[in-house]
């Protein structure tokens, strides 16, 4: 469990440098005060009219300079041009959760807390197909070998669907409701965080198949996750306590933890500038530098919005967006970051 002195020296400020061993014994970590230049910045604030209630995942069209925001709370997907700020509404969605944009096919996959993925065509906005049996469709992710989606939901299990056509493609059971998951790019793996069973279930996706459980030690509540796989680092993101987990990919050992801010939804790897943005529904983006030997650096805690716990980190644009959802007599809106 985590120290109250671990949890106060996060939040000191000055230029300290902090360094302790978790009580867990995993590795060594550096956290520092914040740094004269900050890594982020924000630039614009981008409003999302009407949109009420809970915002949940962002997907990217980076060449055509487009955000897919998933407005559950408000039965829409908004489209957002990240260069004139106009926004489009898609309609007749049930809770949208999780999505992705496949560039190859000009087309958005849509996954329904209130039931099923809808395949939308991102050039029309119209609703293409339906596919009906997937009680609380959650995370979307994209196989650009196989060209493959993969869709988390129900009460545990992932299931292949062909973007094209709808096709099922296979399905991978799980002790437990799948939240964030992470596909490797060079292997065969999936990453999954599944909150209920306290651990990542590792599954192959050529056999469907669990092939590994990586238990969560001391901690809870795992829904973020980010992939390093060049250096073959999984981060995962606890809430009680709020803590970040590193793992190392060919072990399967937790070798860091680092306290994050309360109530982490996104978390995303920046290999260019080797830091972490953990998105923090407290109201804060907590900016972790990856370092060797297991030692990571808290750069910098950066004000957000109240309720603000969902993003998207474009890496072709080196700009971060946070979703602020309405509160109060504040509108729900998008803030960005330029990453430096």
């Amino acid at each position: 469990m985590e120290s109250a002195s671990l949890r106060n020296a996060r939040r000191r400020s000055g230029s300290m440098i902090f360094r302790a061993i978790a009580t867990s014994g995993l590795a060594m970590f550096v956290m520092m005060g914040p740094c004269s230049a900050q890594p982020i910045a924000r630039i614009a604030t981008i409003d999302l009219p009407g949109v009420k209630g809970r915002i949940d995942h962002l997907s990217a069209d980076p060449a055509h300079h487009r955000l897919f925001v998933a407005a559950l709370g408000n039965d829409t997907v908004e489209v957002v041009d990240t260069v004139t700020s106009e926004v489009r509404t898609i309609r007749g969605m049930r809770e949208p959760q999780g999505l992705f944009y496949v560039s190859d096919l000009d087309r958005l996959v849509v996954a329904n807390a209130g039931g099923g993925v809808d395949l939308v065509d991102a050039v029309s906005l119209t609703t293409l197909m339906h596919i009906s049996g997937m009680d609380d469709a959650d995370n979307v992710r994209y196989d650009e070998r196989s060209r493959i989606a993969w869709v988390g939901f129900g009460a545990g299990a992932l299931r292949a669907l062909d973007p094209s056509n709808g096709t099922r493609r296979g399905e991978i059971a799980l002790p437990g409701h799948p939240e964030s998951f992470q596909l490797e790019q060079t292997g065969n793996r999936v990453f999954v965080n599944v909150p209920s069973a306290h651990a990542v279930i590792v599954v192959d996706r050529v056999t469907h198949r669990a092939i590994a459980r990586w238990e969560t030690p001391w901690a809870t509540q795992n829904y973020p996750m980010a992939l390093d796989e060049a250096e073959g680092k999984l981060f995962v993101g606890a809430r009680s306590p709020p803590v970040l987990l590193v793992y190392d990919v060919e072990t399967g050992s937790a070798v860091a933890r680092v306290p994050l801010g309360n109530d982490a939804d996104d978390v995303f790897f920046d290999g260019e500038q080797r830091r972490l943005y953990v998105i923090c529904g407290e109201g804060k983006v907590d900016v972790i530098g990856v370092h060797s030997h297991h030692r990571y650096a808290v750069e910098a805690s950066i004000d957000t919005a109240p309720r603000a716990r969902t993003g998207l980190f474009v890496a072709a644009e080196r700009r971060l967006y946070v979703a602020a959802p309405a509160v109060g007599t504040s509108p729900a809106r998008l803030l960005v970051y330029r990453t430096s």
